[in-house]
């Protein structure tokens, strides 16, 4: 465990997950360019009210590039109280969980609550794998990990060694 050395307490994180809002599949148009379909432009500002109502002032977020996820952070972000910093990052687009790992290595110390805004199957991976619970995401859906520690011990637990503090799918 990580203390804070101003004041020795132990300094817990927060990672959420959060999966794109419902896609669309218009024909001919590759996939990192799909929109969101009507019911994910209104799945995502109901997952935003729930990140709001529940979970603690969200500082970074990480979004993959694709389109879709873009969207859904754009609308997620709308609703909220704060105005995190928004990254994109192309390891959340369709990479295995261990370059997921890796980025969460790299956010910063002084953040305490992180967001990852991605795709299944690797959402569903990584909050399987950080959880040590089988957790399967259908769109929009949310899992909140924590674990106290350094971003960079957090990205480099053994499975199941964080504790999932939530898991829903906002409709």
């Amino acid at each position: 465990m990580t203390a804070d050395p101003d004041s020795g307490t132990v300094v817990s994180r927060t990672l959420v997950l959060l999966r794109h809002a419902k896609a669309a599949w218009p024909e001919g148009v590759a996939d990192l360019s799909r929109p969101l379909a009507e019911r994910g432009q209104e799945q995502a500002p109901l997952a935003g009210r729930w990140l709001r109502e529940t979970v603690a002032e969200i500082e970074l977020v990480v979004c993959s590039p694709a389109l879709r996820t873009r969207q859904t952070a754009e609308r997620v972000l709308a609703v909220l109280d704060v105005e995190p910093e928004l990254v994109f990052d192309d390891r959340l687009y369709d990479q295995p969980v261990g370059r997921l790992l890796e980025v969460m290595t790299e956010i910063p110390d002084p953040v305490a609550v992180a967001m990852f805004v991605g795709h299944n199957p690797q959402v569903s991976q990584l909050a399987t794998y950080l959880s040590g619970t089988s957790i399967e995401f259908k769109t929009s859906s949310i899992a909140v990990v924590s674990f106290d520690g350094t971003w960079e011990a957090f990205g480099s637990l053994e499975p199941g060694a964080a504790q999932l503090r939530a898991f829903v799918t906002p409709r």
